[in-house]
């Protein structure tokens, strides 16, 4: 009488409701928590206190009298830069990034591991909020809002979705999140890139026409950080993918 296959050589008999990386967990767990404890326990003057100190605002490294203004010497200058990316103005602006998360960063954070995955994301924030920075030099209103680091997710998720035997390759492996990527260049000869890219890039434009989003709550969207966000995670993929790269031309 033959034997079922072991799980190994076919689909495990049980699959885990929740199967996120623990990277994209704990992210969420610290996102969900910073936010709870902003909204539930810091009163008005000490959430405007944790946003001064936390959020990435441009004037404090342009205006001459920025620290007029925002008291906290050089260590903001440092760390907001990546900081900004664990506050959100509502729940709502929090759950929206919370879903394009797990579903752009659990297969990043598959394939990177927690150190590079985490590691990705505060670069990608950083790039960001460089980004917002080169357009608002001198804003005093604070950049906050995880969505850069998504953006720079979705980027690396699409330098090798769509490989052979990839997620969205139309015929996925057991393997789909460790199969070898291609270069750029080949990368940009493939129309589904193409048409998830552009796409990409007409949503973010609309934004910077006026368009809003659920959770906005009528102010701006900083889609200049999502661009540097994006941009940054489209070429600085192969820096942190563990992956040999695929060598077909």
């Amino acid at each position: 009488m033959p034997h079922p296959l072991p799980p190994a050589f076919g689909v495990p008999h049980r699959q885990p409701i929740f199967n996120v990386p623990g990277a994209v967990a704990a992210m969420t767990l610290v996102l969900v928590g910073v936010h709870a404890v902003r909204t539930l326990v810091l009163s008005d003057d000490a959430d405007i206190e944790v946003l001064t100190y936390f959020a990435f605002i441009p004037a404090r490294y342009g205006l001459p009298d920025t620290m007029f203004y925002l008291p906290g010497g050089w260590g903001p200058k440092v760390w907001s830069v990546v900081t900004y990316a664990l506050l959100h103005a509502n729940w709502m602006h929090l759950i929206v990034n919370l879903v394009w998360l797990l579903a752009f960063g659990t297969p990043v954070a598959r394939r990177f591991g927690s150190v590079r995955f985490t590691v990705f994301c505060a670069v990608t924030a950083a790039a960001g909020a460089g980004a917002h920075y080169f357009t608002h030099p001198d804003a005093l209103v604070p950049l906050i809002g995880a969505s850069a680091a998504v953006s720079g997710a979705m980027a690396a998720a699409v330098r090798f979705a769509f490989a052979p035997g990839a997620a969205l390759s139309g015929a996925r492996s057991i393997f789909a999140d460790h199969l070898p990527a291609g270069s750029l260049a080949q990368n940009f000869r493939d129309t589904r890139v193409l048409t998830f890219v552009g796409a990409w890039f007409a949503l973010n434009l609309l934004f910077a026409f006026g368009i809003s989003m659920p959770g906005a709550d009528g102010a701006e969207i900083a889609w200049q950080a999502h661009v540097g966000g994006f941009v940054a995670g489209l070429l600085l993929f192969s820096l942190f993918d563990p992956v040999p790269r695929s060598r077909t031309a």
